[in-house]
């Protein structure tokens, strides 16, 4: 039986003309639109994607986003929250501008610093003082890969952009897939892993998908 795990993040927290920041765990912000969070609920369903189960990660803008998706595809559910999947902790840079945190990154450098920033968004490698442990992230992708993701046909988990860059781990090459992808996905992208139960890895067939756009 073929399974499919649908990864989104969650919709905009800032709105048009605001200075965005470094949001992460300890930031539970709501969201300031709604358009991204029932887009996504409308492409699942105009894509036949419809899922067997919702969860979210336990913050405000995961949840609103999730409830949003759910009330665009008509069908009932009772979204499920999990500790597991709640963003990064940026540590030093929580609630920092980018420009303040590539200043602190490169220590006074802010060159040095965006170029960190840059190895973050390219690869995961995670910038010192943010607290992330990835291989924590990764084993807990695959464990839920592992178990949740394949007690149902299609499965649809809302978490933040931090963590979903770790996902592709689920193919077994993410050397190769951070190479030809941009790991950094947009608020209201949607990602689509797909496995036939005999299979031991994930197939990534859409990623960061833009609903909002189409």
């Amino acid at each position: 039986m073929k399974r499919t795990l649908i990864i989104a993040r969650h919709g905009n927290t800032f709105r048009p003309g605001e200075t965005p920041t470094r949001v992460g765990a300890k930031t539970d912000l709501p969201l300031v639109e709604e358009n991204r969070g029932r887009s996504i609920g409308k492409y699942l369903k105009e894509n036949n994607l419809l899922p067997d189960a919702v969860y979210t990660s336990p913050l405000l803008r995961a949840k609103q986003t999730a409830l949003l998706a759910v009330e665009e595809m008509g069908k009932q559910y009772s979204v499920i929250e999990t500790d597991d999947f709640t963003e990064i902790d940026y540590g030093p840079d929580e609630n920092k501008t980018e420009e303040e945190v590539a200043l602190r990154l490169g220590n006074g450098d802010i060159e040095k610093g965006k170029a960190i920033i840059d190895e973050w968004n390219k690869d995961a490698t995670v910038p010192d003082g943010w607290k992330a442990n990835p291989q924590q992230i990764i084993q807990t992708w695959k464990n839920f890969a592992n178990t949740e993701a394949t007690r149902n046909r299609t499965t649809l988990l809302v978490t933040s952009n931090g963590v979903i860059r770790f996902a592709p781990y689920l193919t077994g090459d993410f050397d190769k897939f951070s190479r030809e992808n941009d790991i950094k996905i947009v608020t209201g992208g949607v990602c689509i892993f797909e496995k036939e139960d005999e299979e031991p890895c994930w197939t990534c067939t859409g990623w960061n998908i833009k609903p909002y756009k189409l």
